[in-house]
């Protein structure tokens, strides 16, 4: 993956010279995808610009916030927002009808479970935020799903070095493990659910 364009180096200059902030505003706005912000983060580490422990927090805290804008949009805004400005915050319909019926089928567990799957890890939070699903219990699930996704690419991006930039092909293995590992926990919450309902009918 060639990821330098223009307007991408310029956000990872900024992203040089902030430093965590850098990587927190990269995140927030996601002008490019998470994956490289987190993996260049790791190169910084390898530079010894910034440290491990300070990149993961600082990408995990950034990934929160920007959860938080799309909870916010989908609590306040719903549908008729999205459907006049989607466009322009590249949110497709499709994956926004996608993760609503995520959403609805499985319940809230998926604002975890989701993390995990590339596009609807962002997207997930705008059904959860039209459900008004707690905010608190949004923002847990939310930052322990993204924890695990900021060490694993600063991670990376530490062990690739000066070829942090091929990010892509490195992770997608891991990628494809995340997704195995998500629909796993998704199936045992869902059973979790199951009996948990089951046992709730026969007590009553």
């Amino acid at each position: 993956m060639h990821v330098l364009s223009d307007v991408v180096a310029t956000m990872l200059e900024w992203m040089k010279d902030l430093g965590y902030f850098g990587i927190l505003f990269g995140l927030m706005v996601e002008v490019i995808p998470s994956e490289v912000v987190l993996a260049y983060a790791g190169y910084l580490v390898y530079d010894g610009r910034i440290s491990f422990l300070g990149a993961v927090i600082f990408g995990t805290v950034g990934a929160v916030l920007q959860n938080w804008i799309l909870y916010a949009i989908g609590r306040y805004g719903g549908r008729p927002f999205l459907d006049k400005y989607g466009k322009f915050l590249k949110i497709k319909k499709k994956h926004i009808d996608i993760a609503e019926g995520w959403f609805d089928k499985y319940g809230k567990g998926i604002v975890f479970t989701a993390r995990f799957v590339p596009v609807m890890r962002q997207v997930i939070s705008i059904p959860a935020g039209m459900a008004r699903m707690s905010f608190g219990i949004f923002t847990l699930l939310t930052a322990l799903a993204s924890l695990p996704w900021s060490i694993l690419f600063v991670y990376l991006g530490r062990s690739l070095g000066d070829n942090w930039d091929t990010i892509e092909e490195e992770a997608g293995k891991y990628i494809h493990e995340g997704i195995l590992v998500a629909l796993g926990l998704l199936i045992v919450y869902v059973v979790f659910k199951i009996v948990r309902s089951r046992n709730n009918k026969k007590s009553a």
